[in-house]
């Protein structure tokens, strides 16, 4: 007989929160060292070869790691009582399928795009990933089931009331 499968194991409030608080950190390091790597390389050794696009490309990514960041923060943002009891740790960054793992996706990817653009320049096509992820994403979850759902079954009631109408017709002609 095989053995039966065990419960999942649940991860409690104070866990999640220092959980949060590492992982923002983490991200937050991660997004830092990859601008600092790329502007100390840049405008230290490559100084003569910076063009207006590719300033204008290190800003967006910086407004890309700040949004990510304050999006992390703000979803984990913890609950607490007047005596400062935890009553809710936030969202859990870490829980599979969540909101933050997308976050962290794109943290991942721009600090790739990022430290690689010091190579060539067509890394910074990379980030043209996001959107086409975030598109598939919502085609997979919202348009797509949307579009391809099943036409509703005739409950009993709309099949009497196509019957009723039928006698009616029946009985005009």
């Amino acid at each position: 007989m095989p053995p039966q499968p065990k419960k999942a194991p649940t991860k409690g409030a104070k866990q999640i929160l220092v959980e949060n608080e590492a992982t923002i950190s983490f991200y937050r390091n991660m997004a830092g060292a990859s601008g600092l790597f790329y502007n100390c390389v840049m405008f230290g050794i490559y100084h003569d070869d910076i063009k207006s696009w590719l300033i204008f490309m290190n800003v967006v990514v910086m407004v890309i790691y700040v949004v990510c960041y304050q999006m992390m923060k703000y979803i984990s943002r913890p609950t607490y009582t007047d005596q400062g009891q935890l009553i809710d740790p936030g969202l859990d960054l870490n829980m599979e399928g969540g909101m933050g793992e997308h976050v962290k996706d794109i943290i991942i990817l721009t600090s790739i795009a990022h430290i690689t653009a010091v190579m060539s320049n067509y890394f910074w096509l990379l980030l043209l990933l996001i959107p086409i992820r975030a598109f598939w994403l919502l085609w997979k979850n919202v348009l797509g089931p949307w579009f391809f759902q099943e036409a509703p079954e005739d409950t009993e009631q709309d099949e009497k009331k196509r019957k009723k109408m039928e006698r009616r017709m029946r009985r005009h002609q």
